[in-house]
């Protein structure tokens, strides 16, 4: 271990170089991570937030349920009352566009629960969802960030619904969309509203966009398909759900796939470093072949260097992918976790060190004899 610290010290020029390397595909490793997970909690995070375990989507719904498929009165009714699911309650999923009596224009997703429902977030300021004020509304954090207030008044466009802002709650956010929760009723005006049109709410349809349930932890996959053949539905697991948000598939293959890519060049990169290494200080090598060192302590030697590098390497920039982190703070969807950050530059130190036994093989089998002038 001294000799490899004294080889580190004596060339730390090159060391520093493979170093930077090193940092740098760390650090891209992690920022890449970061907006995995920040562009996934973007998409899904309302969805994410929902007490519930699966979700009862209209069935021959195949793709984008949330937006396609509709859920009618008998199969709503029928759930319901089925003592297959602890609880029932239906779900309105609509992305629309609004504007406060300030003059303030968003973009919000309207999730429509019952008050008092376990999907009911609730408020963390001012007043929950009330059924006696059918026309309130919750916004998110990210809708107060904006400039909506409580106590605003929030059109939708082209429809002219007018709610009032009753509360907030925390973020929450639906195909990169920050959420506004109402009550079923007023979704439903949304959902079905023409615009110009005034119809009363008990003119509309009946019908969610899907049924949040609560199965028990013992339920049973056969009892749950039969009442999926009742209700004339396709249940499936929340975290199943999630790929019926607009993108999320799509976004997760894409960042996924650079993700590997990463974790492929990182040991090609430090493998490629440490073979030109290896064959620079052949010679020093066969010296100490010749003096009687073994090849156990050569393999040592040079796994105590690759291990310095990487570790040294990955903490720099698991560091600066964590300042990434704060400098864009909310600006962006970014988020990682420690128990991520420390997953993911793991993964990194490994490939890394894994590509450094590339060159493990020219380190046993150096010639000791070489320093003898054997191959003159």
């Amino acid at each position: 271990m001294f000799l490899a610290l004294l080889e580190l010290k004596a060339a730390r020029g090159r060391f520093l170089l493979m170093g930077s390397v090193v940092v740098l595909v760390a650090a891209l490793v992690g920022i890449v991570s970061g907006f995995t997970t920040g562009l996934g909690d973007d998409t899904v995070s309302a969805l994410r937030r929902l007490p519930a375990t699966h979700i009862a989507f209209a069935a021959g719904s195949d793709s984008d349920q949330f937006a396609r498929g509709l859920i009618d009165p008998p199969s709503a009714t029928g759930w319901r009352e089925d003592e297959t699911a602890a609880e029932a309650t239906p779900l309105g999923v609509s992305l629309t566009r609004g504007t406060t009596d300030r003059g303030t224009e968003v973009d919000l997703a309207a999730f429509g629960v019952e008050p008092g429902a376990f999907t009911d977030p609730g408020a963390d300021e001012g007043k929950p969802l009330d059924a006696s004020r059918p026309l309130g509304v919750v916004v998110s954090r990210q809708l107060v960030n904006e400039g909506v207030r409580i106590g605003d008044t929030l059109v939708v466009d082209r429809l002219g619904v007018s709610l009032t802002v009753v509360g907030t709650t925390g973020r929450s956010s639906y195909g990169h969309v920050p959420v506004a929760y109402v009550t079923t009723d007023t979704w439903r005006r949304i959902r079905f509203t023409t615009p110009g049109a005034k119809a009363a709410p008990a003119d509309l349809p009946l019908q969610y966009s899907a049924m949040a349930l609560r199965l028990p932890e013992d339920a049973d996959t056969t009892a749950l398909a039969a009442a999926d053949r009742r209700h004339d539905t396709n249940t499936v697991p929340l975290e199943t759900a999630f790929a019926a948000a607009p993108g999320y598939e799509g976004e997760r293959l894409t960042m996924t796939s650079i993700q590997t890519f990463l974790f492929l060049i990182a040991p090609l990169v430090v493998g490629a470093f440490f073979a030109v290494w290896t064959v620079q200080r052949t010679p020093e090598l066969a010296l100490l072949r010749a003096m009687g060192a073994s090849r156990r302590r050569l393999l040592g030697h040079t796994l105590a260097q690759a291990a310095v590098v990487v570790a040294a390497g990955t903490a720099a920039g698991a560091v600066l992918a964590s300042s990434v982190g704060l400098l864009v703070g909310e600006q962006v969807p970014f988020s990682l976790p420690a128990s991520t950050l420390a997953t993911t530059m793991a993964a990194v130190a490994l490939v890394g060190l894994a590509g450094s036994a590339l060159t493990l093989r020219r380190v046993t089998t150096v010639d000791p004899m070489t320093m003898l002038g054997a191959a003159r």
